[in-house]
């Protein structure tokens, strides 16, 4: 929101204009804002610049972390966007043959066999596991060998990790279901979002 404002042109933004913009309680966004290194001015705001600054190196956004996709998530590797949020997926691996040796995005395609051998190279600790349920956890598992420290789960099984590695999962399915009962729900009451 903070950048988007800047595109605009805007030197300085409140909690009550970031609150319009977000759809979010502006005495919750100045609640969280608390949590970092800056302070506002009453009736003025927050400096855009400084505030996209602390808000970035506070999420740490402002190191970049190189990172494995695992299955062919292609949405995800045509998205260069990541970057601007510190993740930079340096390959991929999968089994079809059809896939491997090839390119989407400048991003090359490895076979999971080669995972050793690359991770001693590209010095990655990220892994997007992007694989059918199925094989998640045996994916996952030789992620952990491999020297993968953190994984980002987009599949909807809850995989197992041995102690001290990150997961995150972000399930699509979950969130799909969300949407569908408001949905419903709205259907049901005939409200329109």
């Amino acid at each position: 929101c903070a950048k988007l404002m800047r595109d605009k042109g805007e030197k300085f933004v409140s909690s009550t204009q970031i609150s319009k913009q977000i759809n979010i309680d502006s005495s919750q966004i100045a609640k969280d804002l608390s949590y970092v290194d800056i302070s506002g001015r009453t009736r003025v705001g927050y400096e855009v610049d400084l505030l996209i600054s602390v808000l970035e190196d506070f999420l740490g956004f402002t190191n970049l972390h190189r990172a494995y996709l695992f299955g062919l998530g292609g949405a995800l590797l045509r998205d260069s966007g990541l970057s601007h949020f510190g993740l930079k997926i340096v390959g991929a691996f999968d089994v079809n043959p059809d896939l491997v040796g090839t390119e989407i995005n400048g991003i090359p395609i490895y076979h999971t066999d080669e995972l050793q051998l690359r991770m001693q190279k590209d010095k990655v600790n990220i892994g997007v596991l992007t694989v059918p349920i199925a094989i998640s956890q045996q994916v996952t598992d030789k992620m952990v060998e491999g020297g993968i420290k953190a994984v980002w789960n987009f599949t909807p099984f809850r995989i197992r990790v041995p102690e001290g590695i990150v997961v995150q999962n972000t399930s699509l399915y979950a969130h799909l279901a969300v949407m569908f009962n408001r949905l419903n729900e709205n259907m049901k009451n005939n409200v329109i979002i």
